[in-house]
């Protein structure tokens, strides 16, 4: 399948909404292509550079994200809502001459639903927290808190993580071993680092 891709220093998994501000050409054109053809494109997280470069570099796993929202913002941009789909691996990219990175990529086998076991009992609880906050809840996004899919995908993009931490986290294809993974790492940062 061949895509447009979209750099971002956020990570988005399956499930997850985020809002973007679009305001360079190749992106208000790949909004336009991608309303008119019903069809969406791919986030992936910066490695080097600014969103904002013409040759920054990213990683190759990234999630296909659909635009279920678009408005003019009050600062005169475009503003649009996505949520992701699936997660996919990009097999190879290249920059069009507008600036525009497309890839052909390849679809991940979905990972398999799981219960929360009783051990991470916490990590529910640190999401709903999450969740109370104005700018999440806006997003109006469903949860299912008993699948480990649900509570590691959300928690991953909303911990105070670093980026490469999130990459490595959106990687993983268990969602029990994301699981423990955020686990140790919400204990380090309750320790205080």
């Amino acid at each position: 399948m061949n895509v447009p891709l979209f750099p971002l220093n956020s990570i988005i998994l399956p499930g997850g909404r985020i809002p973007l501000q679009l305001f360079e050409p190749r992106y208000i054109d790949m909004l336009t292509r991608c309303l008119k053809e019903d069809r969406g494109f791919v986030v992936v997280l910066l490695r080097e550079g600014a969103e904002t470069e013409a040759r920054a570099s990213f990683y190759d796993i990234g999630t296909y994200v659909r635009i279920i929202d678009f408005q003019q913002l009050d600062n005169g941009l475009l503003g649009i809502t996505v949520e992701g789909d699936y997660k996919v691996s990009v097999i190879r990219s290249w920059q069009q001459e507008d600036g525009l990175n497309v890839g052909d990529v390849e679809c991940l086998i979905a990972e398999a639903e799981s219960d929360v076991p009783e051990r991470y009992h916490e990590l529910p609880s640190v999401l709903r927290a999450l969740f109370r906050h104005p700018v999440v809840k806006d997003l109006e996004m469903d949860v299912d808190y008993d699948d480990a899919r649900h509570i590691g995908w959300r928690l991953t993009e909303l911990l105070p993580l670093d980026k490469q931490e999130k990459q490595r986290l959106a990687e993983l294809q268990d969602p029990l071993e994301r699981l423990d993974r955020l686990q140790q790492l919400l204990e380090a940062l309750e320790q205080g680092g």
